[in-house]
């Protein structure tokens, strides 16, 4: 009796001629220079560009696929592997993405462990190519979130890297309490309710799955078209705050500043209002080692997402 055929794993993408690797090596307390990535970059044919201070990190992805560079990754934060992917978008050049930061989101919605970065490297030559969304804002792509009000706040703050909850309670207490500012926001929801100056406000590239407090978030799909849109209104007094999540292809933002301060993948950005949010589906091609993750699907029309 025959065995019933199994489902043999997809095969790997001609590998590039010529990969280049950006390491951060400032990210995540050093974890770039502690996992030896360079050197196990270099000894896998990958030219390696450690980042040293001042060095506009756009700029010299840019130079390299300029160059020649046919796929580029990054080892480092989401703030590094956001800015490398923006420019391998741009210029649709596969992307490796290495964890190296501190928290690695957009790694691990991606299926990447960043317990073992070192074998993130083997995407470059044995990697499935797949294609995943971005979000857009103000003409800027981020991998993971958008956020205003508390947090777009917070990120701005000295102590914010070494201290984030710290920083995000004290911010709250001054952005909330008696005579604060929570930005000036107006954003209207799915309900056709207008969100004015709401204590937080985030959008993300696909939306984050429930969770149970203190949980970590995550992202079961970044392919689904669509954002994810978290609203925190300001609370009244004696009054818990109203929230309301949904999801949309697009939002708009206005509101009363002509410039708003967000926190763009972490980092800390000014943009311009009137914004417009969107994602753009598939638009960045990824190289990603198999047996691939749920988070990413196979080339071609990204699948439909239900309204929330």
């Amino acid at each position: 009796m025959s065995r019933p055929p199994t489902a043999e794993p997809p095969a790997a993408e001609a590998p590039p001629r010529r990969p280049v690797l950006f390491v951060n090596p400032r990210s995540g307390g050093g974890a770039a220079g502690r996992a030896r990535l360079s050197d196990h970059a270099r000894e896998l044919g990958i030219e390696a560009i450690e980042l040293d201070p001042g060095q506009r990190l756009d700029e010299l992805v840019a130079d390299a696929i300029d160059d020649g560079a046919d796929a580029v990754g990054a080892a480092g934060g989401d703030g590094s592997i956001a800015t490398v992917a923006a420019v391998a978008c741009a210029r649709d050049v596969p992307f490796v993405c290495v964890p190296a930061g501190t928290r690695n989101h957009f790694a691990r919605d991606l299926g990447v462990d960043p317990r073992d970065p070192a074998r993130a490297l083997g995407a470059f030559a044995a990697g499935i190519e797949r294609r995943v969304d971005v979000g857009e804002v103000d003409g800027r792509v981020f991998l993971n979130n958008v956020s205003f009000g508390v947090y777009g706040e917070a990120v701005r703050a000295a102590g914010y890297r070494d201290a984030k909850l710290r920083t995000l309670l004290q911010t709250a207490e001054e952005v909330l309490g008696p005579g604060g500012d929570a930005g000036g926001l107006r954003v209207v929801d799915d309900l056709g309710i207008e969100h004015r100056g709401p204590a937080l406000l985030l959008a993300s590239n696909n939306p984050y799955a429930p969770r149970r407090p203190g949980a970590r978030g995550v992202r079961p799909a970044l392919d689904g078209g669509r954002l994810g849109i978290v609203v925190v209104d300001s609370p009244a007094p004696r009054t818990p705050p109203r929230a309301r999540a949904w999801t949309a292809p697009a939002l708009v933002v206005d509101g009363d500043r002509e410039i708003v301060h967000a926190g763009l993948d972490g980092e800390s950005v000014d943009l311009r209002m009137p914004l417009r949010i969107a994602v753009r589906p598939g638009a960045l091609r990824v190289r990603v080692l198999a047996p691939r993750s749920r988070s990413v699907r196979d080339a071609g029309s990204p699948r439909p997402a239900r309204a929330s």
